[in-house]
């Protein structure tokens, strides 16, 4: 599924107030890193993640690695900061992602 326009804005509009869960740093992304993002979407459906100035990652490789890996959206990206977001699977979670759909 695509995000539509209006889907992106409001999850932006979501994902303003939170601060970054994740931090890449020197070290970049790794297998136990990329597991621990998944679990962290499944249960919160939209999460921050930032990439620190001593990486030698670019936030668009990063992107494209989560979207690969996870099969989840890029809602935005400002500078080192990526919006990151998935539906979950288990309906109790599914806060984020009933508005989404209606949208």
């Amino acid at each position: 599924m695509e995000l539509r326009g209006k889907q992106k804005r409001y999850l932006r509009s979501e994902a303003h107030h939170l601060q970054p869960i994740f931090q890449i740093g020197k070290g970049g992304v790794n297998d136990a890193m990329i597991v621990q993002i998944g679990e962290a979407l499944e249960k919160r459906e939209l999460i921050k993640v930032s990439l620190l100035q001593n990486t030698d990652e670019i936030a668009e490789d990063v992107a494209s690695e989560l979207e690969a890996t996870l099969k989840c959206h890029i809602v935005q990206i400002i500078g080192r900061v990526l919006v990151v977001y998935k539906p979950s699977s288990q309906e109790k979670y599914r806060k984020i992602s009933a508005n989404v759909r209606e949208i």
